[in-house]
């Protein structure tokens, strides 16, 4: 388990936390002795299961998702005099399929908002696993990259230069053997930065789009924003309602995107609006 440590102190942003309570409870996450909440995304064989046991240490348990049975793992850590709740998410090649556990993953980075999503790549097969870590940042910006695995890496003769790969993507990245525990407090500290608005990203996002296309996400976007005010991710919605993806659309009718300040009836015709049916 990581112990405490107290770097020089600065200012939380006022819009921390960002977590979304309501759909955390629901999900059975009890926020009430944690201050932020952690989601550990990434694909399989990643170390990423070494990376939650590393940071939980015994602090930690497991248990099915509500109405899946699907295996969840819940565990926390302490910093700077703050506790992290880290929820070990299924491991995922994408998040663009309805396989259960994509879903699963996906539903709890859009709809939980987590405060931190940390994604565990495997610093000797980054190509594979860079499809992962796209998709999430098209989600969310509060993302840290924990590049595992660096001990194959250099067995295999590999040179990662994390730093580029921090400024091509965006967001930090941390490299680690989290086997050896190397890499972890800064990691750690990443995290707590993140957590509290000390960092601020500017997530790679894919630009190349048809006109059309790029046009018909603008519109819908806009129309997004005035159903749910303040979603910080409408381009990637509209891009998923585009697709078909009927558990966006789902979503949308059921006011999971977030809590609106009109009442139903403007909020159905807002909805009706957007061509999706509402419930």
């Amino acid at each position: 388990m990581i112990s405490e440590k107290t770097p020089a102190s600065s200012a939380a942003c006022e819009t921390c936390p960002v977590h979304h309570a309501a759909y955390l409870l629901k999900l059975g996450v009890e926020m009430d002795e944690w201050d932020f909440v952690v989601a550990l995304a990434g694909n399989p064989n990643t170390g990423k299961s070494t990376v939650f046991n590393a940071l939980t240490g015994l602090r930690q348990h497991t248990g099915n998702w509500p109405g899946k049975t699907v295996t969840r793992a819940e565990g926390g850590f302490k910093y700077d005099g703050q506790t992290y709740k880290l929820v070990d998410l299924p491991g995922t090649y994408s998040l663009l399929s309805t396989a259960l556990d994509e879903e699963i993953a996906r539903d709890f980075i859009l709809f939980g908002r987590p405060d931190v999503t940390v994604i565990t790549v495997d610093a000797t097969r980054l190509e594979r696993n860079l499809n992962l870590v796209l998709q999430i940042l098209e989600i969310t910006e509060r993302v840290v990259i924990c590049l595992n695995l660096m001990d194959e890496a250099r067995r295999h003769g590999l040179q990662v230069d994390h730093r580029r790969l921090a400024r091509d993507l965006g967001v930090p990245v941390v490299p680690t053997a989290a086997r050896y525990g190397e890499g972890l407090d800064l990691l750690v500290q990443t995290i707590a930065e993140m957590a509290s608005g000390r960092i601020a990203n500017k997530p790679h996002r894919i630009q190349h789009l048809s006109p059309d296309l790029q046009q018909a996400v603008i519109k819908l976007s806009k129309q997004i924003e005035m159903v749910f005010p303040g979603v910080p991710n409408t381009r990637w919605v509209a891009l998923r309602l585009l697709d078909g993806d009927e558990r966006i659309a789902q979503a949308i009718t059921e006011g999971e995107l977030g809590d609106l300040s009109n009442g139903i009836q403007d909020r159905s015709e807002r909805i009706r609006d957007l061509g999706v049916e509402a419930v």
